[in-house]
């Protein structure tokens, strides 16, 4: 039997019979001298899958199983060892004394095994407290400029994690996310900048200069890039005009740099922010909207539907300035994405001329039962923009809305 039958065969299993005492009491195989590896990991997953459907599971019935998990740690397998770290992280909020596993977590995180030691970091994460915290703080850190990357991450995440629940201890790190800041892993680098920027968002001064920073040196990670692209957005958004211009001058040049970045991620997330700038006209989103335009022809379609979602948003605002996307938005109408059409078609409402409104109106209802209530609603948004511009298509717009209607029934 191949590798990928007997998975299928497995999990189809894995879902039957699953009553929290039966499983439970299987829990009691943790115990057995022998651990039967293939039996432990199904008994976690069961435990895991319980957890996840929303089992309530008593705080007696939870500490006794996570008890017994503990004897796993015997185990040397790399599967089990793993799954393990996963039902510790679920099982820790419904269980008491928790804390008795956390010298085995130390022991992993600090081991020479790199395959324990990201999934020992979070689990290890999820259990500690303010109090405890202090114990492993020499370890965070050191984890956070490790040499390996999904530890690192691991490390850097689990952080945010425990700023978020109030452990200011993490403030204390800053130098270490610095240095992990230029680590040439992409995901470390994305996660490193999202921690800078947790310890300072609630310090406007601080996110300033942190963005000025980073918007002079050259990040290599799309992801930390895009990252970047939003904090600056938003700082300009909380701006006073003119208050402090030599930033906001400073800012403006940095997005309007993403807009010729090689990676189309950023290139959209750049073109994005600007069109989305409460204060901007016309003249100032046309370059994010040729970005847009040139995003509409990509062959992804994610990308597509990305391009042509904001160039919805943006005519609403600037019908006008949308118009150069015309030819290009009659050319998605017949898209095989609907979703995709339904937002090309209401664009071109908002941007189109009169002598089309009536051909568009047609093509909405021809596959209004296709669509999502979320693009329905988009729909109907369009219809009431085309109606308070030209009521002249008073009974177009009323078929229209008969057929939407309809489609909801």
């Amino acid at each position: 039997m191949s590798l990928k039958k007997r998975d299928e065969d497995g999990g189809s299993l894995l879902c039957m019979d699953l009553e929290k005492s039966r499983v439970l009491q299987e829990a009691r195989a943790f115990h057995a001298t022998t651990t039967d590896i293939t039996k432990c990991c199904q008994i976690l997953t069961r435990i895991l899958l319980l957890i996840n459907q929303g089992e309530s599971i008593a705080t007696k019935e939870a500490t006794e199983t996570f008890f017994a998990m503990t004897k796993l740690f015997q185990s040397k397998d790399v599967t089990l060892r793993r799954m393990l770290y996963l039902a510790i992280k679920d099982m820790a909020k419904l269980s008491e004394d928790v804390i008795i596993v956390t010298s085995s977590l130390t022991k992993d995180m600090t081991g020479r095994e790199d395959v324990y030691r990201g999934a020992a970091i979070r689990a290890l994460c999820r259990i500690t407290d303010g109090t405890m915290l202090h114990s492993i703080e020499r370890y965070m850190k050191q984890a956070i400029v490790d040499r390996n990357p999904s530890v690192a991450s691991a490390a850097l995440v689990s952080s945010v994690h425990l700023l978020q629940s109030g452990n200011d201890l993490v403030k204390r790190w800053v130098n270490e996310a610095q240095e992990a800041v230029s680590s040439d892993n992409p995901m470390v680098q994305y996660h490193a900048l999202s921690l800078l920027y947790h310890i300072r968002k609630h310090d406007r001064l601080a996110i300033s200069k942190l963005v000025a920073k980073y918007a002079r040196s050259s990040l290599r990670s799309p992801y930390a890039l895009c990252l970047l692209i939003r904090i600056a957005a938003k700082v300009l958004q909380e701006f006073e005009p003119g208050s402090e211009p030599g930033t906001e001058r400073l800012l403006h040049d940095f997005l309007e740099t993403c807009l010729k970045h090689r990676n189309e991620m950023v290139l959209y997330e750049a073109a994005r922010a600007l069109a989305s700038m409460p204060n901007a006209d016309a003249r100032d989103i046309a370059p994010s909207v040729s970005v847009l335009q040139l995003l509409l022809t990509s062959p992804k379609p994610t990308l597509r539907f990305a391009a042509v979602k904001t160039l919805n948003r943006v005519a609403m605002q600037h019908p006008v300035a949308v118009t150069t996307c015309n030819l290009d938005l009659e050319n998605m109408i017949t898209d095989s994405n609907r979703s995709i059409a339904t937002l090309a078609i209401t664009t071109l409402l908002k941007t189109g001329r009169e002598g089309n409104i009536d051909r568009l109106m047609k093509q909405i209802s021809s596959f209004m039962g296709e669509i999502t209530d979320e693009f329905k609603v988009v729909v109907v948004e369009a219809i009431r923009s085309v109606w308070t511009q030209c009521s002249v298509f008073f009974v177009c717009v009323l078929r229209c809305l008969s057929s939407v209607h309809c489609s909801f029934d």
